[in-house]
């Protein structure tokens, strides 16, 4: 009986190393991690338009232009944003020089003036102003061109507060235009994707849902249709 154990031992020590490296050959691959270098890195400049004035910051064009960006797969990191309600282009300047920022990003987006045109400044000046802001977003994008956007400038004269300033609502639109005319002009010479949604931000006088609740800065779902506009840019230049 002894003899006859010891001779069906081996058998058995056999089967358990076999058994064991049928497990390790089938061990699923492990997934696939998204190392940081792989993230698109993205900043976004500007003024109450870029840091979402009076939505949550999770409803501001640059925080939704990421999670529209993620449905076609790209690796997004949360936006980066240097931005603040009231600023105009020298404003912008001044913040971006206290930021001291370093790092290098995969997008850039810009989107400013209209307080340089709601304070009366001179177009001389925006211009001057705007393509400096230029050299640094091309510069934040570590030279590449091609992965910096521009926003026109939303006409804030057809909203409530607009229609209740006291101002000529037609002058205003005018003017922004003026000022479109030449961050487009500006942009354009420098070879930089330019989108227009000044013409969606006037259909405040339509749809009051696109106007946020103080009655003057865009609503999440205004800037859900500049992320619509915006995103099919970005995707044919960074994908």
């Amino acid at each position: 009986m002894i003899k006859n154990v010891i001779l069906i031992l081996p058998f058995i020590v056999l089967l358990a190393c076999q058994k064991n490296s049928f497990k390790m050959t089938t061990t699923p691959n492990p997934i696939p991690v998204v190392k940081p270098e792989d993230e698109i890195s993205y900043l976004a400049i500007g003024d109450s338009y870029t840091i979402g004035e009076a939505v949550p910051l999770e409803s501001s064009f640059p925080y939704q232009l990421v999670k529209e960006l993620q449905k076609t797969d790209m690796q997004l990191s949360k936006p980066h944003i240097i931005a603040k309600t009231g600023w105009t282009t020298s404003e912008l300047q001044e913040g971006i020089n206290h930021a001291n920022l370093r790092q290098k990003f995969s997008m850039v987006t810009l989107l400013i003036g209209v307080n340089n045109q709601y304070r009366g400044e001179s177009k001389e000046k925006y211009r001057k102003e705007f393509k400096e802001l230029l050299q640094a977003a091309i510069t934040f994008a570590d030279g590449n061109k091609a992965h910096v956007f521009v926003v026109s400038i939303p006409d804030w004269g057809l909203t409530p507060y607009g229609m209740g300033s006291g101002r000529e609502t037609l002058a205003v639109s005018a003017d922004i235009d003026a000022f479109n005319a030449i961050n487009k002009q500006e942009s354009l010479a420098e070879g930089i994707s330019y989108t227009d949604i000044t013409a969606a931000s006037r259909l405040v006088v339509s749809d009051p849902e696109l106007v946020a609740a103080d009655g003057l800065h865009p609503s999440s779902k205004m800037y859900l249709d500049w992320v619509v506009q915006l995103a099919p840019v970005v995707i044919k230049k960074i994908k």
